[in-house]
């Protein structure tokens, strides 16, 4: 039990040091232990900050696990941080959202045939919170970038992943198919996604 309580406390130091997702590897490979143990430690911290209700929580992301502060203290948060400010996306931007959401990873067109607008400006903005992101480029003409989810995304809506949104209305996933067959008649099947490559750290600036 005691070599168990410290793990968790390796742990917890570990997530409160990095202030952002850490992946489930990425853990095991800095404690050199199995899969099964540090998921172990991560759920064991999650437990004893809910029972003491604390003013922290642990999240798990996808693979992935953050401490955060609990969102009901966040109005308390804010006034420390007077600089920061809590997003409020208009009734467009959340359309757009839930359409990446669902349909990811996805083009600005296969967007905009959806709404039927141009979503240029919502989409960038939507970049800009950090809420949707590049997730590399359709192998079909032109390769068009394809944009999908973020953790920030999960974090701001309260989802561990993607298989935890809410469950689609049939009208609206109905169309959402329709969308998916005159896609596939106008470029046929969809191809792999070219994943998005980060310059070297070495490769100096890409932009002389």
């Amino acid at each position: 039990m005691e070599a168990r309580n410290e793990l968790e406390c390796i742990v917890e130091a570990m997530l409160f040091a990095a202030g952002e997702p850490v992946t489930l590897d990425s853990l095991c490979k800095a404690l050199e232990l199995e899969p099964v143990e540090v998921t172990a430690a991560v759920e064991g911290l999650r437990q004893r900050y809910e029972e003491e209700h604390r003013g922290m929580q642990i999240l798990t992301l996808e693979n992935s696990f953050q401490m955060t502060t609990r969102p009901e203290y966040y109005p308390q948060v804010q006034k420390l941080f007077r600089s920061g400010q809590k997003i409020t996306l208009s009734e467009t931007q959340l359309e757009t959202l839930a359409i990446i959401a669902y349909k990811q990873p996805v083009t600005k067109q296969e967007i905009e045939d959806i709404r039927g607008v141009r979503s240029d400006a919502v989409v960038n903005r939507l970049v800009e919170y950090n809420l949707i992101a590049e997730k590399g480029r359709r192998k079909s003409p032109g390769r068009p970038v394809l944009f999908g989810t973020t953790d920030e995304f999960l974090r701001n809506f309260g989802y561990s992943g993607i298989k935890d949104l809410p469950h689609l209305d049939p009208a609206n996933a109905e169309e959402l198919e329709q969308i998916h067959q005159q896609e596939i008649t106008q470029f046929g099947e969809p191809q792999p996604a070219e994943p998005v490559k980060k310059p070297r750290p070495d490769a100096g600036d890409p932009f002389p």
